[in-house]
């Protein structure tokens, strides 16, 4: 192999990592929320269609969301046993179903499982991803990937929020559930191509096991390339910083989930936005969080502190929640729309921070169930806080009471963050 293609990430047996890949990696990480997104920007339509409540729609996303978490905690270590190509099409059949089956006029009950399938399909895209990532890709690329591929949640916030409201004018709800059932079954044939054209590289990743610092230097050569996925001996104790990442993003997840869920709901409700004008809201959420990912990933590339990052993120989205009070209070518009931007840039970033620690800190072999335990915590954030929100709207008949307690979850990420910040100041001074 030449110096040139050993940089580029190329193999003997196929082509280094490109766009092909990157594209796969996106779409594994978007395609499993497609259904709640799709259904929060069409959320006054549902509700309606269905016959159901406030709180009642809350629990689409917290079964989603719950059955996640579940899948995240007790699968992650089954996951570092199973191939790429196995945890992807599961990806991607799950999302499938549960598209396939919200778009069957079944009522509320059969919604509410395809939710939870469509929360299964969430329980592997962290670990299989960061695991391709370790394998497949150089190290001096891997966390400026890590933040295009998280933006995928984001990316697919957009896609749904602007076509399910579109379609729905169309064919209803339902039928844009249905389209995306083609969706998912085209990422699958791109994945499982892509998949056997980049086989993992000739040379063994390497970590700096730390939080603060930036990535270490390059891996070195090893004989033969790796196996496609590694399969550990033994499971010795997750090191602390996958536990406190995993509670960061529990706080934060809170925070996020009440806000996407209800975001469309609130500009229809309470400023008067027409049914597409409120899809907007989600989506320009999901075209800042794509962008933010993106971003905040490259700062991750370039060695920035996790803990400071995260301070700065929670500070950003506890402003956000604030604004978001306020437009409700005022009806300003200008307040939304500036809400939006502040939880686009800010919460919507936090998860390349917290995946741009892990990769700087766990090795491959690992990679998937370290992975799965921290993306559980955020999945158990996300079922919790739509449903507090539904139920706080439902008591209170209005959404201050909402917007207070998701400031308070970012207050908690503040103060943890913060904490983070001290500690690690402690240890770089002896």
């Amino acid at each position: 192999m030449s110096g040139r293609e050993q940089e580029a990430g190329a193999t003997p047996q196929g082509r280094g990592p490109g766009a092909g890949l990157l594209a796969a990696l996106l779409g594994a990480v978007g395609i499993g929320p497609v259904l709640i997104y799709g259904l929060s920007a069409t959320s006054d339509l549902v509700i309606a269609d269905l016959g159901i409540t406030e709180a009642q729609f809350g629990l689409f996303a917290t079964v989603c969301f719950a059955s996640a978490a579940v899948g995240n905690a007790s699968l992650a270590r089954l996951s570092d046993r199973l191939s790429d190509r196995v945890l992807m099409c599961l990806i991607f059949l799950l999302a499938a179903a549960a598209l396939g089956l919200a778009a069957v006029p079944g009522g509320y009950m059969l919604v509410l499982v395809a939710a939870g399938i469509s929360g299964l399909a969430q329980s592997f895209p962290n670990g299989v991803t960061n695991r391709i990532l370790l394998q497949r890709v150089p190290a001096r690329r891997r966390i400026g990937w890590a933040g295009i591929k998280q933006s995928g949640v984001q990316a697919s916030q957009l896609t749904a929020s602007l076509a399910f409201p579109a379609v729905a004018v169309w064919i209803g709800w339902r039928g844009a559930s249905l389209l995306g059932v083609l969706l998912a079954l085209g990422l699958m044939a791109l994945t499982l191509h892509v998949l056997r054209q980049v086989p993992p590289l000739a040379v063994s990743p390497a970590t700096d096991r730390t939080m603060d610092t930036s990535p270490g230097p390059g891996p070195g050569p090893e004989p033969g390339p790796l196996k496609e996925s590694a399969t550990p001996m033994s499971h010795p104790r997750l090191p602390g910083v996958v536990w406190a990442l995993t509670f960061f993003g529990f706080l934060n997840g809170l925070g996020v989930q009440a806000t996407n869920v209800y975001l469309p709901l609130f500009a229809v409700r309470e400023l008067e936005f027409s049914l597409l004008a409120g899809g907007l809201t989600a989506a320009a959420a999901g075209a800042i969080g794509v962008a933010a990912r993106v971003g905040w990933g490259r700062v991750m590339s370039m060695g920035a502190s996790a803990p400071k990052l995260l301070l700065v993120l929670s500070m950003m989205a506890l402003t956000g929640a604030g604004t978001f009070l306020a437009a409700g209070i005022t009806g300003w518009a200008v307040l939304l729309w500036l809400a939006v931007a502040l939880h686009g840039a800010s919460a919507l970033g936090v998860s390349v921070v917290i995946m741009g620690a892990l990769l700087r800190s766990i090795p491959a072999e690992r990679m998937a169930s370290a992975s799965g335990i921290a993306t559980a915590g955020m999945f158990a954030g996300f079922t919790l806080g739509p449903l507090v929100m539904g139920l706080l709207i439902g008591a209170t008949g209005g959404f201050q009471a909402g917007w207070i307690a998701a400031a308070s979850t970012y207050t908690g990420c503040v103060v943890l963050s913060g904490v983070l910040v001290a500690r690690g100041r402690r240890i770089r001074g002896g």
